[in-house]
């Protein structure tokens, strides 16, 4: 998703594919809940800043068809917000429910 095409993600999802993302930018800023299906994420893609913030995975566990991670936010280098996404997987190994939350309120130490 930190490419230039972050919609090549569409490609690793399924048919019937449900998602909410939180989003807070801190306490001086509202929340914002992008959750729905595919045309949710379609709009949560179109909103991003492309070539600004980076993901960085600090950890990931996978336990049957669930995949977890929990990582850093960046921007220009600098810790921006920590996140963590659940996705289960569906029998083809595409995405079917993805859960994130991002938040600049607490940080994770690299492991």
């Amino acid at each position: 998703m930190d490419s230039d095409a972050p919609e090549r993600v569409l490609e690793l999802i399924g048919s019937d594919f449900q998602l909410s993302v939180l989003f807070s930018g801190g306490t001086d800023n509202p929340v914002t809940d992008f959750s729905g299906d595919r045309q949710a994420l379609m709009e949560y893609l179109e909103q991003r800043l492309k070539n600004t913030r980076t993901h960085h995975v600090l950890n990931a566990i996978t336990s049957g068809d669930d995949e977890m991670v929990i990582g850093e936010v960046r921007q220009q280098g600098e810790f921006e917000a920590s996140f963590s996404a659940v996705a289960r997987l569906d029998s083809e190994g595409k995405a079917s429910r993805l859960l994130m939350g991002r938040t600049p309120g607490v940080r994770f130490e690299t492991p």
